[in-house]
């Protein structure tokens, strides 16, 4: 048992009780003096003339603003005058008792009342009892089924994402907004927290300091009504997502779950509206505040898949159902009876893009995330890479070869920092978060192997939207450019290519962070310049490799469209003397168009070995002001799509 000595003291003044002594001839008998430290009714009086009192005993208790407040003698002794009656008002410094006592104080210090330290007051253990009844431990069977399937429980998923002993827990304590139709019990042991786990913790915190590890997180609990969008769990959502807009932090959120919630009774409201709910957009409004991470796993339908959607980046098990509807909303809408798992399966959207990162389990999904938001954290100080005389082989000599962006990625990137983005969807656009000495960039790549590296319509979006969620949180840029341009032909314009394309061209010339272009073979066109935020001179550098080749448009067509007279002049189309033609002009216009060529004329700022890539990144980066460049004020939101 631990216990611990304690002098009862009134807080309400640093004077109380008063003490007065004086010292007799004889310097043995001492005086103790109780004035009231303020205005006060007499409340209790536990003493009379004669007694005999030990130390720290209290004598009176004085009531003021319907607060007791207890005096007590410090060393003891006899009472010798009582100068109040019980029911007195008394002003502030009134004496109240005086005694004298023939015993010294440090002899009296033994009579110190002494504290268990480990006692379990009874409002203390009503607390905990009720806190237990919260937790997964309380609900075994549900946490059973809930294992069988392979899947975690809200608060496994939260315990795992933040940092220990670190989060702290709004509305615990809250249930289901069902008290007309349920008893009260039932809705205590049911539905805990009402079925949301939301509040603030640390993530990462043993490689960023504390400003940098906070977090909001947020996660619905499926066991507690299948995940659904109560009353409660709306004010405690918004509760949460406001703080977090105020005070600029990231939010993670699990948002599995059925979506709204019609059998709450507790709260007035036109049946089936509650379409005052703040929660959708007050999530919304907190768009390009700080990152934003929606992760799922299971079934995510109607309200739970709308947050989903909202967020800055999407992440998903391979387990995940995703959409705008489950299936009562459907077979309601006289869409016809679907199973659950027929809406929005993880491969369907992960390939077109609702998905951004796909995960094996919730295990994945958490440490995906921790990853993820590192990237917005801020630089680590651990790091290697490969050895970076590999990237000069990277690039085949036949300048015809296709080859893996990937692994000119992978090279030029710390080792295994790689976090790809949208990887199913637009496949002819890379786009990934990357470290180079620690330090967090985005990248955008074209990627040879997919229709040797034009950029249509999909792969547009895909970078342009990118590009704004590394403007929003202060994201520098690296572009690794190899296209013929943008997609054309009559399919590719079936696409709203014109207006998607652009899109690119319009988000890049508003960028306010720092971006470095480095043309790793071809850079052609348009799509060059999209690549290149518009120009190659709006990058911060724009470097090429040796195997650098340039021009308005592909070099083939600039020859068959640029000397088409002479090409007709040669002879007919295959005949032996016009390809020798064609090879001839191809020839020269490549040598016009080389790197080493076109930096003579400083259309480009440097050809570089391959093996300095990294160096330049590091030096690009270090020579740049802090803050955003131009003085641009703050992205005022990042698109969805």
């Amino acid at each position: 048992m631990t216990k611990a000595r304690y002098v009862k003291v009134d807080l309400f003044s640093p004077t109380t009780p008063y003490k007065v002594e004086t010292m007799n001839e004889n310097a043995k008998i001492k005086s103790e003096t109780l004035k009231a430290p303020m205005q006060a009714v007499v409340h209790q009086l536990n003493v009379a003339v004669g007694d005999v009192v030990a130390a720290n005993a209290e004598l009176v208790v004085l009531e003021a603003m319907k607060m007791h407040h207890g005096l007590a003698t410090v060393s003891g002794g006899r009472v010798v005058e009582v100068g109040v009656a019980l029911g007195d008002v008394v002003d502030a410094g009134q004496i109240l008792v005086r005694l004298n006592s023939e015993n010294h104080a440090d002899e009296s210090q033994a009579d110190d009342e002494l504290i268990d330290l480990d006692h379990i007051r009874a409002d203390l253990s009503e607390l905990e009892a009720r806190l237990a009844r919260t937790l997964d431990a309380a609900r075994p069977e549900k946490m059973g089924k809930r294992h069988e399937k392979g899947f975690r429980s809200a608060r496994e998923n939260v315990d795992d994402l933040c940092d220990p002993d670190s989060f702290i827990e709004y509305g615990q304590l809250v249930v289901a907004a069902q008290r007309q139709r349920r008893e009260l019990d039932d809705l205590i042991d049911n539905t805990p927290a009402d079925g949301l786990v939301a509040g603030f913790g640390a993530i990462n915190g043993d490689e960023f300091s504390e400003d940098q590890a906070r977090a909001a997180v947020l996660a619905y609990d499926y066991t507690v009504l299948a995940g659904t969008q109560g009353a409660f769990n709306h004010k405690k959502t918004d509760r949460v997502l406001e703080l977090a807009q105020d005070w600029q932090t990231p939010i993670v959120f699990f948002t599995e779950g059925g979506g709204g919630r019609p059998g709450d009774t507790d709260f007035a409201k036109v049946q089936g509206a509650t379409l005052d709910v703040m929660t959708f957009a007050t999530f919304a409004k907190a768009s390009g505040v700080a990152p934003r991470i929606a992760v799922n796993n299971g079934y995510c339908f109607a309200g739970n898949a709308v947050l989903f959607g909202c967020a800055d980046v999407t992440i998903a098990t391979k387990s995940s159902y995703i959409g705008m509807g489950g299936p009562a909303m459907i077979e309601g809408g006289g869409l016809g009876a679907v199973a659950p798992t027929e809406v929005g399966p993880s491969d369907i959207q992960f390939s077109n893009g609702v998905i951004d990162l796909l995960a094996d389990d919730e295990a994945d999904a958490v440490a995906t995330t921790k990853k993820l938001l590192g990237f917005f954290q801020g630089r680590v100080s651990a790091h290697e890479c490969a050895d970076q005389r590999l990237l000069r082989h990277v690039i085949p000599e036949d300048r015809k070869r296709a080859y893996n962006m990937r692994e000119a990625i992978g090279l030029i990137a710390d080792t295994g920092s790689v976090l790809e983005m949208r990887a199913g969807y637009g496949a002819g656009m890379i786009t990934a978060f990357i470290r180079v000495e620690g330090r967090p960039f985005g990248l955008i790549a074209n990627n040879p192997a997919h229709l040797g590296g034009a950029i249509d319509a999909e792969a547009a979006e895909k970078a342009g939207r990118f590009l704004q969620l590394c403007d929003a949180f202060n994201v520098p840029v690296v572009s690794l450019c190899d296209t013929p341009g943008f997609m054309v032909g009559p399919e590719d314009e079936k696409n709203a290519t014109v207006r998607r394309a652009s899109s690119m061209l319009v988000t890049g010339a508003s960028l306010s962070v720092p971006v470095f272009m480095i043309c790793l073979r071809k850079g052609y066109g348009l799509g060059a310049q999209a690549m290149a935020m518009g120009s190659f001179h709006v990058p911060q550098f724009c470097i090429a490799w040796p195997t650098g080749e340039f021009g308005p448009m592909g070099l083939e067509g600039a020859v068959r469209l640029g000397y088409s007279k002479e090409l007709e002049q040669a002879g007919p189309e295959g005949s032996e003397k016009r390809e020798a033609l064609f090879n001839k002009l191809l020839s020269a216009m490549y040598e016009s168009g080389k790197a080493l060529n076109v930096a003579m004329y400083h259309e480009i700022d440097a050809v570089i070995d391959p093996r300095d890539t990294r160096k330049w990144i590091m030096n690009g980066i270090r020579t740049m002001p802090p803050g955003k460049k131009g003085g641009k004020g703050k992205r005022p939101f990042i698109d969805t799509w």
